[in-house]
């Protein structure tokens, strides 16, 4: 089994890395192997561009059996703690759209410019048909171009955004593997709230702790 995990920043997967280092056999181009298993570690760049290009390049010149999208993520969902680590089963593009004049969002499905079954959407979301691990809660993703940061405009935003949990990659995972026809998961932690930007209010070392120690346990489970 071959798998392919992606994260924007080096440092959202370090301790996973480490880990890597120390229990697999490691070849160049950042691929580890254990027994029969396979792990090649990807950093895509921050931002939905540079994410949808390097998952593409990615799949177009290696076969995976499963690619794992991991990193940070805002939550919407104020049930949501942080350190909280969450499956994302669904994805949308959050700020794909025009903003109207009194600050509305419309995006591009309500403009009919993208038609909201068009593969590989369903009802306008990018929903993941392998979503299966009960052991991590279940949320809705939406992948945005810029983080909101002043209170008015998380307002208006919040107002279209049917999602749990926010980040700047996601959904460029899902839609790259839905063409490909390539089974994946995403899996992020919870480091800050969708509000007025204060990154005094952000965790990142417990977000980046937790988050790894479920891709350890994951990938060791695959092991076996």
């Amino acid at each position: 089994m071959h798998i392919l995990i992606t994260s924007a920043t080096s440092f959202e997967i370090t301790p996973l890395h480490d880990h890597l280092r120390a229990h697999f056999e490691e070849s160049a181009g950042m691929l580890f192997q254990k027994k029969d298993l396979k792990v090649s570690l990807l950093l895509t760049g921050v931002g939905l561009p540079v994410a949808m290009y390097a998952h593409t390049k990615a799949l177009s010149a290696q076969k995976y059996d499963l690619v794992i999208n991991a990193g940070i993520a805002g939550a919407i969902n104020r049930q949501l703690a942080i350190g909280d680590v969450v499956q994302v089963v669904s994805e949308s593009f959050g700020d794909l759209g025009i903003e109207e004049v009194d600050g509305r969002f419309t995006s591009l499905f309500a403009l009919e410019l993208l038609q909201p079954n068009e593969a590989p959407f369903e009802d306008g979301v990018l929903k993941n048909p392998a979503a299966a691990f009960d052991f991590l809660t279940k949320a809705k993703g939406t992948t945005v171009n810029k983080v909101q940061g002043a209170a008015q405009n998380i307002e208006n935003w919040l107002k279209n955004a049917d999602a749990d949990v926010e980040s700047m990659e996601g959904a460029a995972c899902f839609y790259v593997c839905l063409l490909e026809k390539i089974p994946f998961l995403e899996v992020r932690s919870i480091s800050n709230y969708v509000e007025p930007r204060n990154r005094a209010n952000w965790n990142l070392p417990l977000s980046i702790q937790n988050l790894n120690q479920v891709l350890v346990e994951m990938i060791d489970g695959f092991v076996g």
